[in-house]
């Protein structure tokens, strides 16, 4: 499904999300504050947008994705970058690895959020951090109600005008609405054994970022 998209993935993120989404990759490029020489790894990286604010913060990123089509798609547009193909409940890297591991709009696409979560704790440097941005649940019940009337009535025609694969965004919407609440994800942070967990909305909750340390 990722795959099929690939091509047009970007462009359409931008259109469905009325232009938040550059926002929302600066706050998690703050929020991970790589440095020079630091290592990073951007799972779900998809076609590597999200990891040239780490390149050019001096760090060394992987980009990872489970999409070879969003893999191909990225070392096109994007050469100078080591995407790397992979699985976020098997990744393909050593213990203590990265300095930070961040994972964007991803995470709740994978089939196992616990393995994962595991995964990428396993291959964090101890002190090292964990940034999710992941889509969330409004704060405001009124903004809640017109919001999940605009997943599942609005995005789909919307998608169809802007998408290669319009279906992919039925989907969309409908894991967005099975995806659990910012409370929800910190205890599934927790159990997999990130300590000072917290996190932050953007966009009314729309969106929640997620931080977590290796003890």
């Amino acid at each position: 499904m990722f795959d099929d998209v690939a091509a047009k993935y970007d462009r359409t993120n931008d259109v469905l999300s009325l232009g938040q989404a550059r926002a929302w990759r600066r706050a998690v490029a703050e929020a991970v504050g790589a440095g020079r020489g630091d290592t990073i790894l951007d799972l779900g990286a998809g076609t590597g947008t999200s990891s040239l604010p780490f390149l050019e913060s001096g760090a060394r990123v992987v980009p990872c994705d489970f999409s070879v089509g969003m893999l191909s798609e990225g070392k096109r547009r994007h050469p100078e970058l080591p995407l790397t193909a992979g699985d976020a409940t098997r990744l393909p890297f050593a213990d203590a690895s990265f300095d930070a591991v961040t994972i964007s709009f991803a995470l709740r696409n994978v089939q196992d959020t616990g393995a994962a979560l595991s995964e990428m704790q396993r291959v964090t440097k101890p002190g090292g951090k964990i940034v999710i941005c992941e889509f969330s649940t409004p704060t405001w019940t009124p903004f809640r109600t017109v919001y999940t009337e605009y997943l599942m009535r609005a995005l789909p025609p919307v998608a169809t005008a802007v998408s290669s694969n319009p279906d992919a965004y039925v989907y969309l919407a409908e894991s967005i609405r099975a995806w659990p609440d910012q409370p929800g994800l910190a205890t599934l942070l927790q159990e997999a054994g990130w300590s000072k967990v917290a996190w932050r909305n953007l966009t009314g909750g729309i969106v929640a970022l997620h931080r977590g340390f290796k003890a």
